[in-house]
């Protein structure tokens, strides 16, 4: 037999296998069957018979298992498996697709019809994991609809159906979106009013969502191709782009846009007029009345401007004049401003806006009108108006420069620099006008008459506006990059160098690119650099620095060492010393350049050149660590001349840059000076100033000898303690030194700065344990000197109290430090909860009250303790803000806290108790949102709650008794009450409940006593802001409206108690009433408010019976309060 028998046998149910075989021969390429050329030779009847047989065997495959059963037997046993029964039906497909390629006329397809009906029913269901039979399925239908054969519809339907899903879900979809495009015209046999379409047009509307499909070429050919399926769909697409824009990027919006100009161009009749009025039309309203701060109004903006790109075509120039027409000069003289700048905006992007079929000289006219009215614009009484109108004037001076008048040209570059670059109104018109320049100057017509202009504009260089200021340096660099005119006849150098001397880094970074190429000119020799070195120095020495400090960005590190070179020469020749003359006239390749620079005796230059080598040497530092061979030759270079200099150059001011120098460099260069630091340090009077110190240090940490001047610091601390018997406990080694007293307050001054700057502190935390832990025990020790300071006892040969103070402060400092740096253990956390326990014990006792002859100097006593405890607080409030404080710790300190505020003067901490408790506070709270709730965090911020309430009831006791001495330490603790209430509204709802009742409790007292002192009903006063309260009372209540949040946990404590019925009597609704007032008069919370004065309202309705009996301050307390409520609330 016959391949085309065999194969035509093999298609029934009793020889599925059979068939199956031939299928896999068909799809193995090594083998020579194939399916489509078996057909193909079959005469018309055995073509007709297997499709009759197919049919059979699909009918009977799909009876036995139907297609919605295949996904749930997969998971189970049963008597058909799903797989070979999809393979059977993808057999079938295949042939049937095979069957429509060698279809011909005359054959009569009714099984294959049957067939197709039949796979029509399984592409809806197919699993999942059966992706290739619906893709199969799919290519048959995509056949079908292409021979048009009957029922294409249906089948052209389900194809593009199918498409469109897979297109939107897979990821790499472009196949699908290719597919789409092909079977476009399905869509013309579909009705767009029926709901049985209603799936696909919402797959449609999808597509306009999918970046892919946008950016896809095809998917762009079939967006556009939507436009002009049914006149009905335009505005759903339009609308689902406007929902869409504000999620898409500028690149995806530029396709938009390009989707919205196609579909425009391609139209015609009924589907154009559509498109103008309903898409182009709307995006030019909304380009114009949506608010500037709205997400897509850039992007409406875009896509209308992307057909002002397109005037060159005749259509557009008309298009864009009729849609205009109705809107835009309406919009130009709108009532508001933002209306008016989106409108002069679009004006100047589209112009000119003129009918293109009418004649030269009306189009003239209208072009004139229209340069008129944006003269006017310049006139604009809004400055935003007058930005736009800036902005517009300069792209239409750069693209019509040619085609104006020369006097209309004038007219606008005048108003532009002569009166709008001076505008006193409105920094941001200045600012515009220079920003806008920059446009102009790129059409170089412009360049003669904006020569004779610019000038004009020197002194916008010291506008008070630091943005106008740049962007006229802007302005500066264009003319120079462009070579429109030479920038320092428009703003002379002595004010560019003024300039640069004083301003921000925005400003002077821009005029060092302007004036870099004038003082470094990279073409020249070194010399010539080294000159023109001398002569920015002469000219403003101030202005020189500040230049070498941005050369860095404009060169490459090598040109800055032959900079630095060259200047060493030059001074050379100021120190005139033999063993130099060889060096200067050698024949290198460094000194080829010819003889020195002379300086003469010129002191200030010279400094100034040793500032400037400073300054050089410090921007390349990072260059030089890469380049050893460069950094060693340039220290040898400066480390054999360094000593001459520090014996030539003695001023004051030389020698700072000097010692700079010296600290760049290696001690061995610089031996003599190296030799004589340490002894420098030592002989300074204790009341040095930093200027006097502050190099030194700073060299001798860059030399790795911090150790050296950390062991003299630790010596002096120590020195002047009193000591316990005659011997030193203290062993160090012998060496020979110059004797010093000790100085301990200089040795304070050293370390202050050491740990105030992080090279020197890094240096010194490197050094390890032992000289960092004999240093903090020196400084634990101050405290018997302190002890000594309180009893009053101490010896007039110890040291001063302000010392001592200093140092215990810098033992708690330390301990920081050292306990950050400690690997492991918490032994400094220790040492402070020793000092706090050393703060309870020694210090609290002092925190009284004194009265009898003692008294003065009790009094002094107590001050020293109240600065002693501030002081350690101030240490643990830093601790806990970087995040060293554990649990323990905290814990410690608010024990601490509560021993001073039961101090007969305590209160006189609670500023610095409110800084530690806000600390404590944000501990537990990050420790909760990072761990989650804990019980040891719910207990310490209730011990945070309880100390709160003290401090409310001895700030309240403190007004009562001293109200002048009150009020003072009211105002001084406003920032801890603020800061702490706005981290107490983070907390959990019960231990918040606990600090606003508190607050609240407090203000309804004050309130409820001030009703209750009135005697006569004029007295009655209903407070209009917080000033006319009660002295704490106005504090607390300014503190909370300073954040809407606490104000908000504020009101929630409030309406919990009203509810809770704890206030019933008619004062205390009345006082409530009063805060309500205030508050809604700062016009804070206006829900949360309202919700409040309902619950007030319902307490209140309790008290309108009696208050009728009652005498007449209670009625006119009564009659206040509803008036307040009614405020409130609105009625």
């Amino acid at each position: 037999m016959s391949k085309r028998e065999l194969f035509l046998e093999a298609a029934c149910k009793e020889k599925v296998e059979e068939f199956l075989r031939f299928i896999r021969l068909h799809k193995d390429k090594a083998e020579p069957f194939d399916v489509e050329e078996v057909v193909q030779e079959m005469p018309r009847d055995q073509r007709e018979a297997l499709w009759g047989k197919l049919e059979l065997l699909l009918r009977s495959i799909l009876l036995d298992l139907p297609p919605d059963c295949w996904e749930k037997d997969m998971n189970q046993d049963s008597a058909s498996d799903p797989k070979h029964v999809m393979a059977v039906v993808d057999g079938v497909t295949l042939v049937a697709t095979v069957s429509l390629k060698v279809l011909q006329d005359g054959d009569t397809y009714s099984a294959l019809l049957e067939i197709a009906h039949m796979l029509h029913e399984v592409l809806v269901s197919p699993p999942v994991s059966e992706m290739p039979l619906q893709v199969h399925i799919q290519l048959l239908f995509e056949a079908w609809w292409k021979k048009g054969l009957t029922e294409k519809e249906k089948f052209g339907h389900a194809a593009i159906l199918t498409s469109l899903q897979k297109s939107i879900t897979l990821k790499k979809p472009g196949v699908e979106i290719q597919r789409v495009w092909s079977l476009h015209d399905v869509l013309l046999s579909l009705d767009y009013t029926s709901e049985d379409n209603k799936q696909i047009i919402d797959l449609l509307l999808q597509c306009f969502h999918h970046p892919t499909f946008i950016r896809n070429d095809d998917g762009k050919r079939f967006l556009v191709f939507l436009f002009s399926w049914n006149i009905e769909f335009i505005w759903d697409i339009h609308g689902t782009i406007k929902n869409q824009l504000e999620f898409f990027n500028k690149s995806i919006v530029t396709h938009i846009a390009e989707i919205y100009f196609r579909a425009w161009k391609k139209a015609t009749g009924d589907f154009l007029k559509k498109i103008e009025s309903t898409c182009i039309q709307d995006l030019m309203q909304n380009a114009i009345l949506l608010h500037r701060a709205s997400p897509v109004h850039a992007k409406v903006r875009q896509i209308v401007s992307y057909f002002h790109t397109k005037k060159n075509c005749h259509s557009v120039v008309k298009m864009l004049y009729d849609l205009y027409k109705p809107i835009l000069w309406k919009a130009l003289s709108a009532p508001n401003f933002e209306v008016r700048a989106n409108a002069t905006l679009i004006f100047t992007d589209a112009f000119p806006v003129h009918d293109p079929d009418q004649n030269t000289k009306n189009i003239d006219m209208n072009i004139q009108k229209q340069l008129d009215t944006l003269m006017g614009l310049l006139y604009d009484p809004h400055p935003t108006v007058r930005s736009s109108a800036i902005l517009g004037v300069c792209k239409i001076l750069l693209k019509f420069w040619e085609l104006l008048p020369p006097t209309i040209i004038t007219d606008f570059l005048k108003k532009l620099v002569m009166e709008l670059a001076a505008d006193i109104s409105s920094p941001d018109i200045r600012c515009s006008v220079f920003k806008c320049l920059t446009i102009v100057l790129d059409n170089p017509l412009s360049h003669p008459l904006l020569e004779k202009l610019l000038p004009s504009l020197k002194y916008s260089l010291h506008d008070n506006s630091e943005k106008v200021r740049t962007a006229f340096l802007d302005v500066l660099i264009k003319v120079k990059a462009v070579r429109a005119a030479k920038f320092w006849n428009i703003c002379n150098m002595d004010h560019l160098l003024a300039r640069l001397a004083i301003d921000s880094h925005s400003v002077s970074r821009r005029i060092v690119e302007l004036l870099f190429k004038s003082f470094l000119p990279i073409n020249e020799s070194e010399k010539e650099w080294c000159n023109r070195c001398v002569t920015l120095i002469q000219m403003n020495p101030m202005a020189a620095r500040k230049f070498y400090q941005y050369t860095h960005k404009h060169t490459t590190p090598t040109n800055i060492i032959k900079l630095m070179l060259a200047i060493r020469r030059a001074l050379n020749g100021c120190i005139q010393v033999d063993c130099d003359v060889t060096e200067i006239n050698d024949s290198n390749k460094e000194n080829g350049e010819g003889g020195s620079i002379t300086l003469g005796q010129d002191m200030a230059v010279v400094s100034s050149l040793l500032e400037v080598v400073v300054i050089l040497w410090r921007s390349i530092k990072e260059s030089l660590k890469q380049n050893k061979e460069a950094h060693k030759y340039i220290v040898a270079k400066f480390g054999n001349v360094m000593s001459k200099y520090f014996q030539a150059f003695e001023d004051e001011r030389s020698t700072v840059p000097l010692i700079q120098l010296a600290s760049f460099m290696s001690p061995a260069a610089v031996p003599t000076f190296s030799c004589g630091i340490l002894s420098r340090l030592r002989r300074l009077d204790s009341g040095a100033v930093p200027t006097q110190y502050s190099q030194l240090l700073d060299c001798i940490c860059s030399w790795d000898q911090a150790a050296d001047i950390l062991e003299l610091v630790t010596d002096w601390l120590t020195e002047p303690l009193p000591k316990k018997g005659d011997k030193m406990t203290v062993s160090r080694k012998v060496r020979i030194q110059e004797t010093v007293e000790a100085k301990p307050d200089l040795a304070l001054a050293y370390l202050d700065y050491l740990f105030s700057h992080t090279s020197t502190r890094e240096k010194v935390l490197a050094l390890g344990q032992r000289p960092l832990k004999e240093l903090h025990t020196a400084l634990g020790n101050w405290k018997s000197v302190l002890y000594s300071h309180l009893s009053s006892t101490e010896d007039p040969g110890h040291p001063s109290m302000e010392t001592a103070l200093q140092a215990f402060m810098y033992h708690g400092r330390l301990g920081a430090h050292l306990q950050h740096n400690s690997t492991d253990g918490r032994d400094y956390l220790l040492s402070l909860e020793h000092v706090a326990a050393w703060v309870a014990d020694r210090v609290l006792p002092f925190l009284t009250k004194h009265i009898g002859d003692d008294a003065e100097d009790l009094d002094k006593s107590q001050q020293l303790a109240t600065q002693i405890s501030e002081s350690f607080l101030s240490i643990c409030h830093d601790i806990l803000l970087v995040g060293l404080g554990d649990e323990t710790f905290r814990n410690q300190i608010l024990h601490l806290c509560s021993l001073i505020l039961l101090s007969e003067a305590g209160y006189l901490c609670i500023p610095a108790v409110l800084q530690v408790l806000k600390e404590v506070a944000n501990c537990c709270v990050l420790e909760e949102e990072n761990q989650g709730q804990n019980d040891g965090a719910s207990v310490t911020l209730a011990s945070v709650s309880s100390i709160f309430q003290k401090i409310i009831e001895l700030l309240a006791r403190c007004l009562k008794k001293q109200p002048e001495e009150g009020k003072q330490l009211c105002q001084s603790a406003v920032p801890g009450l603020t800061d702490f209430l706005r981290v107490a509204q983070t907390w959990d709802r019960a231990l918040l409940s606990g600090v606003f009742s508190t607050v609240f409790a407090i203000i309804i007292v004050e309130m409820r006593h001030v009703l209750q002192k009135i005697t006569h009903p004029e007295e009655l006063i209903t407070p209009q802001s917080v000033e006319d309260m009660p002295t704490l009372s106005s504090i607390l209540l300014s503190v909370m409206l300073k954040s809407p949040s606490v104000t908000k946990s504020f009101l929630t404590e409030v309406s919990s108690s009203l509810d809770s019925e704890a206030l019933n009597s008619l004062n205390e609704l009345a006082a409530v009433l009063r805060v309500l007032v205030v508050i809604k008069r700062a016009g804070q919370c206006k829900a949360g408010l309202k919700s409040t004065a309902v619950s007030v309202q319902q307490q209140l309705c309790k008290h309108t019976v009696s208050s009728v009996d009652s005498n007449d301050i209670q009625r006119v307390i009564y009659e206040s309060s509803v008036t307040s409520l009614n405020e409130i609330l609105q009625l």
